[in-house]
């Protein structure tokens, strides 16, 4: 998605409730490194976009069903790299 001049990659994540991990905190280091190489093969191939600041927001939702499910919208939660 474009915030203004940004391009947004959003990661969704859900989770049960009582699992070890939440939905936010199951993205690891690896998941992190294969996020941000999809995003580079995806703006090398997009040359208008190539130039705009990017970020990774993740949308976590944690919850057994619809209606006890709590939605969290993280914006900039990482960096590649991180």
């Amino acid at each position: 998605m474009v915030d203004g001049d940004t391009v947004v990659f959003v990661e969704v994540r859900y989770r049960r409730s009582g699992g070890l991990l939440g939905a936010a905190e199951s993205i690891g280091p690896a998941k992190r490194r294969r996020l941000a190489a999809a995003a580079a093969w995806y703006l090398s191939r997009q040359p208008r976009l190539a130039a705009r600041p990017a970020r990774f927001d993740v949308v976590a939702i944690d919850g057994r069903s619809q209606a006890d499910s709590a939605l969290q919208w993280i914006e900039d939660a990482f960096r590649p790299g991180d």
